[in-house]
C-alpha cells in the first residue's frame, strides 16, 4: 500500500479551478462571490440543497493563474460569514 501523507498534487496552472460553497442563503453567497471575483470570468451553477432545506451549494468555476491565487480566492470564501463551507 503506498502511503500518500504530505503528497501534493502536481496542477499546472493557469487552470480551471471549482469552489464548491455552502451557505444557507443563495443571495449571501452570490454577494460574497460578486466580492471577490469578477464574475464575468467565471461560471456559477447551481449545486445541493440539504434534505432539511437549509443549506444549499453554488458551484464557481473559475481560470486561477497559480497557487497564490488559487489559495487566496478559498481564504476569500472561507472568511465570508456567508459561506458555511468550501470544498
Amino acid at each position: 500500500m503506498q502511503e500518500f501523507s504530505g503528497c501534493k498534487p502536481e496542477i499546472q496552472y493557469p487552470c480551471l479551478w471549482q469552489y464548491r460553497l455552502i451557505g444557507e442563503d443563495r443571495s449571501a453567497i452570490l454577494e460574497a462571490i460578486h466580492a471577490s471575483v469578477d464574475v464575468a470570468a467565471c461560471v456559477i451553477t447551481e449545486g445541493n440543497v440539504s434534505s432539511g432545506g437549509r443549506y444549499l451549494s453554488l458551484n464557481l468555476e473559475i481560470t486561477v493563474r497559480d497557487e497564490a491565487e488559487r489559495l487566496r480566492l478559498y481564504q476569500l470564501f472561507a472568511g465570508s460569514p456567508a459561506i458555511r463551507v468550501v470544498l
